[in-house]
């Protein structure tokens, strides 16, 4: 029996204990002869990082259009790293691929003291890089293993001197030296060795250019642990080009946006597949992989374009799709011939999996999770296109509320939560993710807004932002909020906007600079562009220069669009959560926006925690967000929480006004 009851007060199968309970995030998928790698990011053990192993083909389960299975689940991959070892790299303070294997041996780089570590066999892990003069100051990532077993090709970030250094060295496997192979530039990328192993090529940056901005390839002869003869094979100002890669007959190939999209050239500089459609997203993480080869030498590639993701074979001048349900693929890679990938739908969750490329036939090889709700209870994501400033339009991925046990009252609508994703060079993904059902299910409508400057939509799109932040996005946010109100699909009197790191600046900056939203949710967001531009890492410290305006000369800029300087324009409850160890966005951002919230009286509450970095990894710490953020909605849009008990401490909190459910018109 269907239990009518407001939107929010829904009783849900999700919990906030069940967003971290049997859980993994995988990354990183690595072929090392008969067996598959890959890492895990579990949760339950602190947000550690595993680097697991299975033979391929070893107790794989089909996979049907229906969903997952059932019956008995393969056995879990074997562990190859104990306690306390992490597989995460922090060079670029992102990090992202930091494991290599040939031949049994596997490298990683341990996040507790950054060194490179390598295991034989069954042995314990063992270091081949020296303990650096000061904790993590020697950082090491995107590792390749050379034929004969002797080097490790790696990027090397060094920190001294209150800066850093970016190169590409060759370390000994036996840890007897490390030999640099490349220097001069501001940024290294994507060292990949040919498949004799005789040449390698990598990707360069500099300031105060971003890698999807303008980056160059280059090739080098690689003997013995010494590169020779590096030439320039891509890359021109205006130009992004990434992941390169060789055929098995040795042949370079790599992507270019040169034609204002992301598409797959070879080594001649022609192109594979033309077409407006991205097969790349931004290099945010080192070890992005959306193509790969077949034994057969056939191309095989996932792409994105206006009605969401593909995977196909890539000849003959076109991208050819292989039917699947599945709509979200990474870290391809080629085995036999079939492809290992990390795959979604908006219905599945994310899984290790391997697809027959000929007979379209999927098997999973290791789940994210187990799904803890039927399909029936999810919210499939529709692409929705609005009108925005300017005359373009923007995008967004728009959820109903969905529950198979609740209705709301006639004539109530739903109230909205615009979720502003970070980078701001990001998108909006739509695999399963239990973190946007958690709201669905209670009867929130949830937008997921690509706003200009989203990646996925061609580089004109991507390049909107461009001196436009703290604008575009913005007006891209509110447009999308008051649309979805126009159209009768949300309740205009409540609607709050969320959003991390650059969301979480967009998210401050919707509620300083516009009356639209009745509540906020800030994860250590950008609250002072200045002090951003005066104190982050080198990876993102000329950001801004394309995003603002180059930094000191265009501070009235910076200072007209920091919301620290305009918080008395804010009137509605402002909920911040901020890690204690970020170096991304520092604590002093919060803190800034808090203490100007709490000097004006406004509703706000902020929850720090110990420990956590640029985003949330620790189970308790997901659990105590997501009760926070719902008990912080349901006080400030006034219903009342089911199933959620959680001491939320709101300051000003006499001052909140909540705002009940408006009738349809």
């Amino acid at each position: 029996m269907v239990t009518i009851s407001p939107y929010g007060s829904w009783a849900s199968p999700i919990s906030a204990e069940l967003l971290v309970e049997q859980t993994v995030n995988l990354a990183d998928l690595v072929l090392d002869g008969d067996r598959l790698l890959w890492s895990e990011a579990r949760p339950s053990e602190g947000g550690r990082v595993v680097l697991v192993s299975r033979r391929v083909g070893e107790g794989v389960t089909p996979h049907h259009s229906a969903g997952h299975r059932t019956g008995p689940e393969p056995a879990p991959p074997r562990d190859l790293i104990p306690p306390p070892f992490s597989a995460r790299t922090l060079v670029h303070e992102y990090g992202g691929r930091c494991v290599a294997a040939r031949g049994h041996s596997r490298v990683f780089s341990n996040h507790a003291d950054q060194r490179l570590w390598r295991i034989d066999g069954d042995s314990g892990p063992v270091p081949i890089t020296p303990e650096p003069r000061e904790p993590r100051s020697e950082r090491f990532a995107d590792p390749v293993i050379s034929n004969d077993g002797g080097w490790v090709v790696c990027v090397r970030e060094r920190h001294r001197n209150g800066g850093a250094d970016n190169d590409i060295v060759a370390v000994a496997s036996d840890g007897t030296a490390i030999r640099e192979l490349a220097a001069g530039h501001d940024f290294y990328a994507a060292p990949r060795l040919s498949s004799d192993g005789r040449q390698l090529a990598f990707v360069t940056w500099d300031q105060p250019a971003m890698p999807w901005d303008a980056t160059q390839l280059w090739v080098g002869d690689f003997n013995a642990g010494a590169l020779d003869g590096v030439r320039l094979v891509a890359g021109s100002p205006g130009e992004s080009v990434t992941q390169p890669r060789w055929s098995p007959d040795g042949r370079l190939h790599y992507i270019s946006d040169r034609s204002g999209w992301w598409n797959i050239y070879d080594e001649d500089g022609r192109p594979l597949a033309p077409m407006e459609a991205e097969f790349s997203g931004p290099d945010w993480g080192f070890g992005q992989s959306t193509f790969t080869f077949l034994d057969d030498g056939r191309l095989v590639a996932t792409w994105t374009a206006l009605g969401g993701g593909r995977f196909g074979v890539v000849a003959n001048g076109r991208a050819d799709p292989v039917e699947l349900e599945l709509t979200s693929f990474s870290s391809l890679v080629g085995v036999g011939s079939s492809v290992c990938a990390i795959a979604a739908s908006p219905t599945q969750a994310a899984a290790v999996v391997a697809i027959d490329v000929d007979r379209g036939v999927v098997e999973v090889i290791r789940r994210s999770r187990t799904m803890p709700v039927s399909a029936e209870a999810l919210s499939v994501p529709e692409a929705v296109e609005f009108p925005t400033a300017n005359g373009f339009s923007a995008h967004a991925l728009f959820y109903e509320p969905k529950s198979v046990d609740h209705a709301a009252p006639a004539g109530e609508l739903p109230p909205l939560i615009v979720m502003s994703h970070g980078g701001p060079t990001a998108n909006a993904s739509s695999e399963l993710n239990l973190k946007t059902q958690y709201w669905t299910t209670r009867g929130f409508a949830v937008a997921d807004v690509d706003y200009g400057g989203s990646t996925g939509y061609g580089r004109a799109y991507r390049d909107r932002l461009q001196g436009q932040w703290g604008i575009v996005d913005l007006d891209d946010c509110v447009h999308a909020a008051t649309w979805l109100a126009a159209q009768g699909r949300v309740d205009g009197n409540r609607m709050a906007i969320r959003g991390g790191s650059a969301g979480g600046y967009t998210t401050l900056c919707a509620l300083t600079f516009r009356d639209v939203f009745a509540a906020g949710a800030d994860f250590y967001g950008v609250a002072d562009l200045e002090m951003l531009a005066a104190d982050t890492h080198k990876f993102e410290a000329r950001y801004l220069d394309g995003l603002v305006g180059p930094y000191p000369q265009a501070v009235d800029e910076y200072r007209r669009r920091s919301p620290i300087h305009y918080v008395d324009q804010i009137n509605c409850p402002v909920i911040v959560f901020q890690g204690l160890e970020d170096a991304v966005v520092p604590p002093s951002q919060s803190e800034a926006i808090v203490e100007a919230l709490r000097r004006n009286g406004l509703p706000v509450a902020y929850l720090t925690f110990p420990g956590e970095q640029h985003g949330f990894r620790r189970a308790e710490t997901i659990v105590t967000v997501a009760q926070a953020e719902l008990a912080f909605y349901g006080r400030v849009l006034g219903f009342v929480p089911a199933g959620e008990s959680f001491s939320l401490v709101i300051e000003n909190e006499d001052a909140i006004r909540p705002r009940g459910g408006s009738p349809a018109s």
